[in-house]
């Protein structure tokens, strides 16, 4: 049996009846980000499972600035601090200094699809061995609110009051499909965390994505709908229920791109 095929049996290397439960990757920081926001989420998931395939020590991640800056307060690993929009460029470094380490990073949509869209771009294209976690919530999370390239079409951000206007605005970027097609890409998929089902389902892709790291496949983009409800303007079951009706619609969720024969 492959290492994938065991990934996806129930109870080997994720836990899957145990709906929650506090791992030593996770620092004792208490948590700072507005109530209902993903990103506590995406950290728990992320951080278990580095601790159940027992990587802790051989783990390095990469956070820029936005909202996801934060993450090196919360996860109890080897944390680098990068510029905006380098965190791509800031891995791919470590990567190849360490080339034995797991390594990835950890962006927002604002963040790699707008001020790190080169870096990105280039790493997948160049296929370097590493994971890159994409938070999209389509707006500017920690900046108040802008229009991010992801944001929708007719939605309402600070630079868009009167909603994202394609016409004069754009096109919200669909990372996922865009790096899928670059032959350095090993696997892109898109998940979630609203719902419990979501959630596990974006913690068996770490541990995919990890795995085919550990291969040495390529470039591994997991990336996460989420919501913002600060920025959103909504309680956090409003936002729950805009990742539903209006956010999965536009971004599908589920498997982009997986390396041939797995």
């Amino acid at each position: 049996m492959s290492d994938i095929e065991m990934l996806e049996m129930d109870d080997v290397c994720i836990k899957e009846n145990e709906m929650y439960y506090k791992p030593s990757t996770l620092t004792d920081t208490p948590m700072h980000y507005c109530p209902g926001c993903g990103h506590g989420t995406a950290h728990k998931v992320l951080m278990e499972v580095v601790e159940e395939m027992g990587i802790e020590n051989d783990i390095i991640g990469v956070a820029p600035v936005g909202c996801s800056v934060f993450a090196y307060h919360y996860m109890n690993v080897d944390m680098q601090q990068a510029a905006h929009g380098r965190a791509c460029a800031v891995a791919t470094g470590i990567k190849r200094c360490y080339p034995e380490r797991f390594v990835f990073t950890y962006q927002g949509d604002g963040d790699l699809a707008a001020i790190g869209t080169a870096e990105t771009i280039h790493a997948a294209n160049r296929g370097e061995n590493i994971l890159v976690v994409f938070i999209n919530n389509g707006i500017y999370g920690m900046t108040s609110g802008q229009m991010a390239p992801t944001t929708l079409p007719g939605m309402v951000s600070t630079t868009s009051p009167f909603g994202r206007d394609v016409a004069t605005m754009g096109h919200p970027l669909k990372i996922s499909e865009l790096l899928a097609q670059l032959p350095g890409v090993a696997y892109v998929t898109r998940q979630s965390v609203h719902e419990a089902n979501n959630v596990k389902r974006t913690k068996k892709a770490f541990a995919k994505a990890l795995e085919y790291q550990k291969r040495g496949l390529g470039f591994c983009l997991v990336e996460i709908v989420t919501n913002c409800p600060s920025n959103w303007k909504m309680t956090p079951l409003q936002s729950n229920k805009f990742v539903t009706d209006k956010m999965i619609p536009f971004y599908p969720l589920g498997d982009i791109k997986v390396p041939e024969g797995k």
